[in-house]
């Protein structure tokens, strides 16, 4: 079992940056993170390889933010910048130690965190 703890959310103005933290207890393989807007479904953000040699984004997202990782200290951060008022959301990290690719779905995920609120508004 590895347990998944977010933390960085926040109350930030449009164009603003935000980092999100995501301690993992345990050895991990892919990473990602979701976000989840008030009556939306749940939409993958960003992932990444245990090697960091390739990350994934969604389009909304791409250039914005970028997704990293430690191994050393078994957690992975998601730096965002130019925050828009659509990326107000709860954001959510999730691990496995099942796959080796980036997954774009839920299902492909094994362990997520509790979440953490991020609104963007002036």
């Amino acid at each position: 079992q590895v347990q998944l703890v977010e933390s960085g959310g926040g109350l930030v103005q449009p164009g603003g940056s935000l980092r999100l933290s995501c301690a993992a207890s345990g050895r991990t393989l892919t990473m990602g993170w979701f976000r989840q807007a008030p009556g939306k479904e749940r939409e993958f953000v960003a992932g990444v390889l245990r090697s960091a040699i390739s990350t994934d984004y969604a389009d909304s997202v791409k250039g914005r933010f970028t997704i990293s990782r430690d191994n050393a200290k078994n957690t992975m951060y998601l730096q965002m910048n130019s925050l828009k008022p659509e990326d107000t959301a709860v954001y959510y990290c999730a691990a496995t130690t099942s796959w080796t690719t980036i997954g774009r779905h839920s299902n492909e995920y094994d362990y997520w965190g509790q979440g953490t609120q991020v609104t963007v508004s002036s």
